[in-house]
């Protein structure tokens, strides 16, 4: 008698520890990578404050702060997926495709571990 392989349903203990170090260390690099923005933000108000005190209007200076700020924004909204990703693994939900109900394949998670949606339905997505 063929036995019936059953498709996985859920990712073990040990593999949702794995996905929770990978995401972890994500999310010191983004933290960093938000503080050097922000600091970047800083100098980059100075300067321009330091330009208008002198009487000049620096374009340059305002558009470079506002691409910081733009980047920086993208940072917290990653580090807040990255988190929202921890949650899910908390609940035992993490790498559950929100639309096919079907695991998101490893090789895809450890590229974007903050990842909701498997290739299939993100290619039905796009297809729309």
């Amino acid at each position: 008698m063929e036995e019936i392989k059953k498709e996985k349903e859920y990712y073990s203990d040990a593999e949702l520890q794995e996905f929770k170090e990978i995401i972890e260390k994500k999310i010191a690099g983004a933290k960093s990578e938000l503080t050097f923005l922000q600091e970047q933000i800083t100098r980059s108000s100075e300067e321009l404050e330091d330009a208008r005190s002198a009487g000049l209007d620096n374009g340059a200076i305002t558009s470079e702060k506002e691409n910081l700020n733009k980047m920086a924004a993208r940072q917290v909204k990653y580090i807040q997926h990255l988190d929202n990703a921890l949650v899910r693994i908390k609940n035992r939900t993490y790498g559950i495709c929100r639309v096919t109900h079907k695991l998101i394949s490893k090789e895809r998670l450890k590229v974007v571990p903050h990842a909701t949606l498997s290739i299939e339905a993100k290619k039905a997505r796009r297809d729309r």
